[in-house]
């Protein structure tokens, strides 16, 4: 061939590389923020209280969707972010609720760990809850910040996003502020890179600890644990308003998806008591109109404020009526970093072409959980619920609150779910409709909610402590202090 014909096709063959390398679309920062005990109310664009404030997550939603059926995967903390960072069903792999072996956590392969093999930053804010936080790099987080209260906590950066080593930090700020800055400062140093955050802000669950500057924004007379939630989740917003302005600031708005969803609703011990001190109890979050509260597989156990936004990509302004899972969050990421996947490896789905309404079906064509000694499946607008030998079904369509059980006038519909969760939950580590039996509590608030039964004295679950695990330093000074 002559020289110039093999010069002309070398040139061609860069050509073709460099268009096909322009054409190939850019992978997109991602962000999750994900709230602590936060009740389906307790956003101001949900539009159900008026005391609420939260401009910046609202906007977020304008911005983007709102998912009006959006579901973590437990009501509970430990389970329902092992789903989240896995991507799978948490009780695949014996996480079914708090104080369960992490042993099967530690051998799953997490979000941030396929993100980070992607090449993308990857970086944890906040409360952890899944192991010893100095550990949370083996989880594919590059950086830590795991700040969930005023004592001293893991990280290996500073409030800047200076590298540190690993180890004990002395709160410098709020906790909830303290995250915000950091991931603020963090997306100045990747602003040229594709990034991962995780920030997982301990509010407004208990101790309900808020700073008189989020406390004055919320005059007048109420319970003190509801000025405590609205202080605590107006310490939320502001951060979602730092963050999305550093953002803007260096023009990633367009470049990132955005994530925002409760862990489990809100605990209301059922009478809501205003008990002082900001210990355990109530935590001030309100789930309504939703039926239940955190420890339940009803409605109001797990059925979140949920928020998905990526400016210039998923049109704005959407209510979502489809159910979605907090399990689609690790699908979305991995398929739009381009990772390979093999069957099994996630359970959810990626949500941009159904938010783009590319694929106008349901993202899922049923959602399934099972938590201790409850289960539950919603097929369309069809819920199964048991608990113990108690057996619910509601047509949420026209019964979101789940007033009216039905099971008695749809024994098929009935039949037909209950094999389904039963086929189902035989998948699951140890298989059945349960692991367990009724806690007393569970009875009470089965009995309250779901029957309509009074209940007095006092009702607890057991599950008000911070219980994250502290950092290994930490430990061994608080077993050498006794």
């Amino acid at each position: 061939m002559k020289p110039v014909l093999v010069l002309l096709t070398l040139l061609g063959l860069l050509v073709a590389r460099v268009t096909a390398f322009a054409a190939a679309p850019a992978k997109p920062n991602i962000i999750v923020f994900y709230t602590d005990d936060h009740g389906y109310a307790d956003l101001g664009i949900q539009g159900v209280v008026s005391d609420i404030k939260t401009p910046h997550v609202d906007a977020l939603a304008r911005s983007g969707v709102r998912a009006k059926n959006g579901y973590t995967t437990a009501p509970q903390c430990v389970p329902s972010r092992a789903g989240l960072m896995t991507g799978k069903f948490q009780s695949r792999f014996g996480v079914e609720a708090n104080g369960n072996s992490l042993d099967g956590f530690n051998q799953q392969t997490t979000i941030a760990t396929r993100l980070q093999q992607a090449g993308y930053a990857t970086a944890q804010f906040g409360k952890w809850h899944l192991g010893a936080t100095d550990a949370i790099t083996t989880h594919g987080f590059k950086h830590v910040f795991a700040q969930n209260a005023q004592r001293p906590f893991s990280a290996n950066i500073t409030l800047d996003g200076q590298d540190r080593p690993m180890g004990d930090l002395p709160p410098a700020m709020y906790h909830v502020d303290g995250c915000s800055r950091a991931a603020a400062t963090l997306i100045e140093r990747y602003k040229d890179q594709p990034f991962f955050l995780y920030v997982a802000y301990r509010a407004p669950h208990v101790p309900l600890d808020a700073p008189k500057k989020y406390l004055d924004r919320f005059p007048g007379q109420m319970p003190q644990r509801r000025l405590q939630a609205l202080a605590m989740l107006s310490a939320v917003d502001d951060g979602v308003g730092l963050i999305t302005a550093a953002l803007k600031k260096h023009g990633l708005t367009e470049k990132t998806l955005i994530f925002y969803i409760g862990d489990n609703g809100a605990p209301l011990k059922i009478h809501k008591t205003d008990a002082p001190g900001g210990g355990a109890g109530w935590d001030g979050s309100l789930n309504t109109p939703l039926n239940g509260e955190k420890g339940m597989l009803s409605e109001g156990g797990m059925h979140t404020p949920f928020v998905i936004a990526w400016p210039g990509t998923i049109p704005a302004g959407q209510s979502y009526e489809h159910p979605v899972s907090t399990l689609d969050v690790a699908a979305t990421a991995a398929a739009l970093a381009g990772i390979q996947t093999k069957p099994g490896d996630l359970e959810g789905v990626n949500l941009v072409p159904h938010l783009k309404r590319e694929i106008k079906t349901p993202p899922h064509e049923a959602l399934y959980w099972r938590w201790v000694a409850q289960a539950a499946i919603r097929q369309g607008n069809w819920k199964l619920l048991r608990g113990g030998n108690r057996e619910y079904l509601y047509d949420l369509g026209a019964d979101l609150e789940e007033k009216h059980n039905l099971a008695a006038q749809h024994p098929d519909i009935a039949a037909r779910l209950r094999a389904r969760l039963t086929a189902w939950t035989a998948e699951l580590k140890p298989p059945g409709l349960a692991t367990g039996p009724m806690a007393p509590t569970w009875n009470n608030y089965f009995d309250f909610y779901l029957e309509g039964k009074p209940v007095s004295g006092s009702v607890d679950d057991g599950d008000d402590d911070e219980k994250a695990p502290k950092s290994k330093a930490r430990a061994r000074q608080q077993k050498k202090a006794r």
